[in-house]
């Protein structure tokens, strides 16, 4: 049950802790003319992925920097693999810092695995769930911390093995983001991928995730490979399970700023901003929730 000091709390963070508010939508270069010609209501904030912008100049370059002069704007990282054996590339962390702060970027958050080893490996890879491997990430995490002169949010990662496992994914998770004091980036549709593929229960790990961590969240679609293997692909419309996960966490962790990811299969832009405003629709469900003390 939301108490009335519960939901004057919640707005209070709202306002302080979380770096944006409302629905937000990746922005995608193929968006950018659409949505320059119906700038939308329904679209709080925007993300991107730093390294595809990070240089980029002319009519492009202008354009990207009417959007971020315009929208709060959030950066999640792909390329810094931050639980890699290599050591860090402190000459990108540097240039990312630039542009991080020349876009004033409310937030950058990166993925909980590691993409590179002497090279990019194009892929988001598992991360061993040992204790070394906490002690290594968490290390790494504070260093980016200390050369962005901010905190970040790592994302729990689907997955598809786990190499070397000696704990529980969701033990790992929490004792990265304990001992490297940084914040989540919660995404829902990775923890339904994940469930099914790895047979836990989805709403018993979502409510295992320290509510103090999180900053905002994701959802996304994904490919059925088949009954019992689901590949996460950001290619696809948001499927029924996966909008009643995210109605659970709302109901743990209140309505959390929340973005739509979708990469590649782009519909119409009005098919991506129904999205969007559904996911608004959700959050406005659980605001009136807590603003007349209804049961979470």
């Amino acid at each position: 049950m939301w108490r009335h000091d519960e939901w004057r709390a919640h707005r209070i963070a709202v306002a302080s802790r979380y770096p944006v508010d409302g629905a937000g939508l990746g922005l995608r270069r193929a968006l950018l003319d659409p949505l320059r010609d119906n700038p939308p209501g329904s679209v709080d904030f925007f993300e991107v992925a730093p390294e595809n912008w990070i240089g980029v100049g002319g009519k492009t370059g202008r354009q990207f920097r009417g959007f971020t002069e315009r929208y709060p704007f959030i950066a999640h990282g792909l390329s810094l693999s931050v639980g890699g054996p290599a050591p860090l590339d402190e000459s990108f962390l540097s240039r990312l810092k630039g542009f991080l702060d020349a876009h004033g970027f409310r937030c950058y958050s990166e993925h909980l695995s590691y993409s590179s080893d002497g090279g990019h490996l194009y892929d988001l890879l598992p991360i061993p769930f040992t204790e070394d491997a906490v002690r290594h990430v968490a290390r790494r995490i504070r260093r980016v911390q200390d050369m962005l002169e901010r905190r970040i949010a790592m994302e729990n990662v689907a997955y598809y093995a786990a190499p070397g496992k000696e704990m529980e994914e969701i033990d790992f998770i929490r004792a990265v983001l304990a001992e490297a004091d940084c914040g989540l980036l919660l995404d829902v549709n990775n923890i339904y991928v994940n469930s099914i593929n790895h047979h836990y229960d989805a709403e018993n790990f979502l409510r295992s995730l320290p509510a103090d961590r999180v900053v905002y969240l994701h959802i996304a679609g994904h490919y059925d490979e088949t009954d019992d293997l689901k590949i996460d692909t950001h290619g696809a419309p948001v499927i029924a399970p996966v909008w009643r996960l995210l109605d659970v966490a709302y109901a743990q962790f209140g309505p959390v700023p929340t973005l739509l990811e979708r990469d590649f299969n782009l519909p119409p832009l009005a098919e991506l901003l129904s999205e969007v405003t559904r996911i608004r629709t959700l959050q406005v469900k659980w605001e009136a929730a807590g603003r007349h003390g209804i049961a979470r």
